[in-house]
């Protein structure tokens, strides 16, 4: 469920004493005005066969040096860690709609391939790790969780789905094939909320503001990174994906993904999604629960979203927006607003 910056202003150079312009000759400064034209022409003489002993190729080669320390300097504070900037804003537009079990509490989701996703779902006594056809939403195959176990966060590697559990450090590996559990495991986040993967290490969620890096040999922590947004945390990150580079999550009890840096956890973008509750609400859906559940399709570049609860499960596609919008509104405020909640989050 994963390419996402301010450019530092380079500072106005101080106007030295050379840069200012000569004050115009008093009259009583015309006597001393030949001696100094001849100590300039003078000076100029020099100048001129001072540069005549510098080969053209020379001060081309010390514009370049100079070009290149430039660049590299602004590509260093370009990816600075913990400086974002001016993350980009995307809203969605649906592409298809396709049916989701309505029972379903979704906590994890992912695509395999073949128009297969895995789920994960929550509740105690209803949770669940499905394999689930895309064009019918049907499931074609379910593991049943005990009852003390409430389901959380799910990906796939290899052959291997792991998932985490609520409340609990406990985790599962199932068998991508039949469902069947392989293995028991504990984890080292404080709780159990999200899993992704790059193919080769698993990212991690636990409720809170940190995104964590757990070897999948080991199962033990490598790497935390505070996930921030301007600087602010961002708390209440959920389920997670992997998408081209980046790690994107949902945030609870929002209708925002945040689309995060994994190397350094900034926030290298939103997408607001709060349209797609409101139309299922029109349409008379009142018992759905929040947005959670993000899946990638690499090969075919399609992602796709649903809900806790949710009837539908949507591929969708991006689209940036202004930073300035015509109805007076600053993005900045719509997040401010919509994905951090007035600071609440």
């Amino acid at each position: 469920m994963g390419s996402r910056s301010l450019k530092k202003k380079p500072s106005k150079r101080s106007i030295s004493q050379s840069d200012r312009p000569a004050p115009s000759p008093s009259p009583s400064s015309s006597s001393s005005s030949s001696s100094s034209s001849c100590m300039a022409s003078n000076h100029f003489s020099r100048f001129r066969h001072y540069n005549k002993g510098i080969p053209a190729v020379m001060l081309i080669f010390f514009f370049l040096c100079g070009f290149v320390l430039l660049c590299i300097s602004s590509n260093v504070w370009i990816r600075f860690p913990g400086v974002d900037q001016s993350p980009s804003i995307y809203t969605i537009q649906v592409v298809n709609e396709f049916p989701h079990d309505p029972r379903a509490f979704t906590q994890g989701l992912l695509y395999a391939e073949n128009d297969t996703l895995f789920e994960s779902t929550g509740l105690y006594g209803r949770s669940s790790v499905r394999r689930v056809a895309l064009e019918t939403g049907k499931v074609e195959a379910i593991n049943q969780m005990e009852g003390s176990y409430f389901g959380e966060g799910l990906t796939l590697l290899g052959e291997k789905l792991f998932q985490v559990t609520w409340l609990q450090k406990t985790g599962f590996i199932y068998d991508q094939n039949n469902l069947n559990k392989l293995e028991e495991f504990t984890h080292q986040m404080k709780d159990g909320w999200g899993l992704a993967t790059d193919g080769k290490v698993l990212f991690g969620s636990d409720g809170s503001s940190m995104l964590y890096q757990i070897d999948p040999q080991t199962l033990k922590v490598i790497r935390k990174d505070i996930v921030r947004y301007r600087g602010r945390e961002v708390r209440n990150l959920n389920e997670l994906e992997f998408i081209k580079g980046e790690v994107w999550a949902n945030v609870w009890q929002t209708d925002c993904i945040a689309r995060i840096s994994h190397e350094d956890g900034v926030v290298l973008g939103w997408v607001l999604l709060p349209n797609l509750r409101e139309r299922l609400v029109a349409a008379g859906y009142n018992g759905i629960d929040v947005l959670n559940g993000i899946a990638w399709d690499s090969n075919r570049n399609r992602i796709f979203v649903t809900g806790k609860l949710w009837p539908k499960l949507y591929e969708i596609n991006l689209r940036e927006m202004k930073r300035e919008r015509k109805d007076g509104f600053n993005v900045d405020t719509i997040i401010e607003q919509l994905c951090l909640l007035d600071g609440r989050l």
